[in-house]
């Protein structure tokens, strides 16, 4: 290792989603961290194009969903299924479990969004920026890892050649499914690996043209190549081609090969794709063997590897960098304990489990929205709108950064408690009319306490008697954990539409 070690609290590896996310929750409670990543630049490619509800909840609660919404790609999260895209007009929709516009209206106070990566990392990455605590230091990779004390002490190099070592008490693994931090803790993966391979083509051509108005997230095509999809990256005609290849076949990855596989997908001989790149993508499904190791700990795609399938591994990877951010931000802040971080994996390992399960599933592309949400919620307490001195806002408007107490239009009783907490997470009280409380379950005189992500921590029927009642140890917070969706949910996956393709979608 090298003599000088900078100290940093915590340590992000990679720039992805996951670690932005993570980064960006840690800056908001003032919590610093040094953000690294190997590429010099962010990523050009659209990868993930579907943004979930709870997504953009966060989104929202962070003030850049606007932001976000920029970037839509105007399309309804549906996959059409069509045998070309000229044939568009005799195809249908299929249902992938994103509510539509008027399901939304009823379940959160926004809605998902057909966005392209690589328009939502820049926003991400500016939000982080504009936190000022914190910083992003890209073109810089990991070299080594060695434990130090209860932390880690890291080697970096830059795209310089210059080398020096950081100190980290707390490290977030984010590097992706080949990273270098999970070997290096010696943590391996399990579940089946590489499960397909598929040629990608990212390009531009007139394809809004041939679909019309039958503009959705996805087009599943049953014609010549029933393996082949489309999928648009923004408004303005570039498109993501994919299908199955013989390798064997030397014409199969160049312009030729591609353009012609293209004309005959979309049913237009006289198609001229311009293209971006061409490149073969190996899909595989994986979770790492535990997601902790210590003060190390594994998010996104570095802790569990999905298939494109459900369009689940952008969202699960933020909501990762989110659940471990606030909960290592309260740790920090000495909100809470450290056995508040055992409640990470608790609660991502079934989630990741489940979303691993459906993307292995030849048609996890195919799910009801009430399962799908019932995963991607979780049990967040209820969307209500209600007025307030600030105006109308949704119940998730009101959450704190600490716990929040709702209770009914008396909430005078309460108050002692709430600031009975002392050193503990703070409270914010939020007094709500007597309808709006009772659709969140609160009768009489009692109050629920919800955490910074809507998870209902106690629901009491009536003011608490001791200063004990709402504690920020991890046994009162953690234990709504993963039980906010069933695990049982896998066992529906297999009443998926039988007769829709089954490539890697």
């Amino acid at each position: 290792m090298h003599n000088q070690v900078e100290e940093v609290p915590v340590l992000v590896v990679g720039a992805g989603p996951a670690g932005l996310t993570a980064a960006t929750t840690l800056a908001s409670y003032g919590v610093e961290a040094l953000l690294v990543e190997k590429r010099a630049k962010p990523s050009t490619v659209p990868r993930a194009t579907a943004v979930s509800t709870a997504t953009m909840e966060l989104m929202r609660s962070w003030g850049i969903e606007g932001s976000i919404r920029a970037g839509e790609i105007g399309v309804e999260l549906r996959p059409w299924v069509t045998e070309t895209l000229a044939a568009a007009a005799a195809g249908e929709a299929v249902d992938a479990g994103f509510p539509s516009r008027e399901q939304s209206l009823l379940l959160s106070p926004t809605r998902p969004a057909g966005v392209a990566q690589d328009h939502l990392e820049p926003v991400l990455e500016e939000h982080f920026g504009s936190l000022g605590c914190g910083r992003l230091e890209r073109g810089t990779a990991v070299t080594e890892l060695k434990r130090r004390g209860d932390g880690f002490e890291v080697a970096l190099v830059d795209d310089t050649g210059r080398q020096r070592s950081v100190h980290a008490s707390y490290l977030i693994a984010a590097d992706g499914p080949r990273g270098t931090v999970r070997p290096a803790l010696g943590i391996g993966t399990s579940g089946p690996g590489e499960v397909g391979e598929r040629r990608m083509a990212l390009f531009r051509a007139p394809l809004w043209d041939l679909v019309g108005e039958h503009r959705y997230t996805i087009y599943f095509l049953t014609g010549k190549d029933p393996s082949a999809a489309f999928v648009p990256a923004d408004r303005a005609d570039r498109w993501i081609f994919a299908s199955e290849y013989d390798p064997a076949d030397a014409a199969a990855l160049t312009p030729e090969g591609m353009t012609d596989a293209i004309r005959r997908a979309a049913g237009d001989p006289g198609l001229e794709p311009r293209f971006e790149r061409i490149e073969t993508v190996t899909f595989g499904v994986a979770l790492a063997d535990r997601f902790r190791d210590g003060n190390a700990f594994l998010v996104g795609d570095a802790a569990h590897r999905v298939t494109p399938r459900g369009a689940t591994g952008l969202n699960t990877a933020i909501r990762d960098g989110h659940d471990l951010g606030w909960k290592l931000a309260w740790v920090l802040r000495e909100w809470a304990g450290e056995q508040l971080l055992s409640s990470y994996e608790d609660e991502r390992r079934p989630v990741a489990e489940h979303n691993a399960a459906r993307s292995a599933d030849p048609n996890g592309s195919i799910r009801d929205t009430g399962s799908a949400l019932r995963a991607d919620l979780g049990g967040r307490i209820a969307h209500l709108w209600v007025d307030g001195q600030e105006g109308r806002a949704s119940t998730l408007d009101l959450l704190g950064p600490g716990l929040t107490l709702f209770t009914g239009p008396e909430a005078g009783p309460w108050a002692p408690a709430a600031a009975s907490l002392g050193a503990g997470a703070p409270v914010e009280l939020r007094p709500l009319d007597e309808l709006s409380a009772q659709a969140l379950g609160i009768r009489g005189g009692g109050a629920l306490l919800a955490r910074p992500d809507g998870q209902p921590v106690a629901l009491w029927d009536r003011p608490a008697a001791h200063p004990g009642w709402a504690t920020g140890s991890a046994s009162a917070i953690s234990t709504v954990s993963a039980e906010a969706f069933s695990r049982r949910e896998s066992a529906r996956q297999g009443r998926a539409r039988a007769e829709i393709p089954a490539p890697i979608r």
